[in-house]
């Protein structure tokens, strides 16, 4: 009598003739199949679909990584009989181990962001406070490594469930690579490509190494300075497109001689000349140093 047989020779047992996994989800990463009192015959099969892949596990061993395919399970299939003939009770009982279905899929589209601001060190401007966002995509490319590190025993895991470990790594690779790009701050948004692919570099191999995941990609969405900084750089740009700082200074005076002018009284107008000429001089004072850097 094979191992088959003394299965279906549990009385009550309800055979299973296909095990396969139809996922309707966008987020689940890994899924325990439901045994429960059911039992596996010579007959069944495991449909294994692109983009899964399936894993054995009974009294805490694993089996071989089933890739897409279908598989019968009897006796002539190697790696099935070689596992559980690795099981103490050597099918005797109907099977009470798990059957793991892993989803192999591009998980795309996942957010990143920094909670609080990070320091960035500009050689103009000195330490700026900045925040940063964008998004990243993985994939589970270990499922033997993926299950023993980060799922445990764990039958339905989702993207929501590991999405936290990831970001704890990618946000300070994201950080450190902004620190180090060696670019001024008015130019970090144009490196966002090379600022991706640094992270991807740098962690790569550590994702692999103890979650059994590639990262596919890494973007940075945007990198953005404080408001009132934002502010002077808009104003640099304007004195720019105005052809310098006395141009802008005398236009910002003409503006505030129109609206002295519309006050009545020889003081209104009066006050309004000296606020005018007041206001250019000093904005060119301010400005002409952030002028002098945003050329940088």
């Amino acid at each position: 009598m094979g191992i088959w047989d003394r299965i279906k020779g549990q009385a009550g047992a309800q055979f299973l003739d296909v095990i396969e996994w139809l996922d309707s989800s966008n987020d689940t990463v890994l899924w325990r199949f439901p045994i429960h009192d059911q039992a596996i015959t010579d007959n069944s099969k495991v449909i294994v679909r692109e983009g899964q892949a399936a894993i054995f596990v009974a009294e805490g061993r694993m089996s071989e990584v089933f890739a897409p395919g279908t598989y019968t399970l009897n006796t002539p299939n190697t790696p099935i009989l070689s596992f559980f003939q690795s099981i103490a009770y050597a099918m005797q009982t109907p099977y009470k181990g798990d059957i793991l279905f892993i989803n192999t899929k591009i998980f795309q589209d996942q957010g990143w962001g920094t909670q609080a601001p990070f320091i960035f060190e500009d050689p103009k401007y000195g330490d700026v406070e900045l925040r940063a966002f964008g998004s990243y995509a993985f994939r589970v490319t270990d499922p033997a490594v993926f299950l023993r590190n980060v799922v445990g025993t764990d039958g339905h895991f989702t993207v929501e469930e590991i999405g936290g470990q990831l970001k704890k790594k990618i946000v300070p690779a994201i950080c450190g690579a902004i620190g180090k790009s060696g670019r001024p701050l008015a130019q970090l948004n144009t490196n966002a490509t090379e600022l991706g692919e640094t992270v991807l570099t740098a962690i790569g191999s550590t994702f692999a190494a103890q979650y059994g995941i590639t990262l596919t990609d890494v973007t940075v969405g945007n990198i953005s300075m404080p408001e009132e900084l934002q502010e002077a750089f808009r104003q640099a740009g304007k004195m720019r497109m105005l052809g310098g700082i006395d141009n802008y200074a005398r236009i910002q005076a003409a503006d505030a001689l129109g609206v002295a002018a519309a006050n009545p009284g020889m003081g209104g107008a009066a006050m309004g000349m000296g606020v005018g000429v007041g206001m250019g001089q000093m904005m060119a004072g301010m400005m002409g140093q952030m002028t002098s850097g945003a050329r940088a």
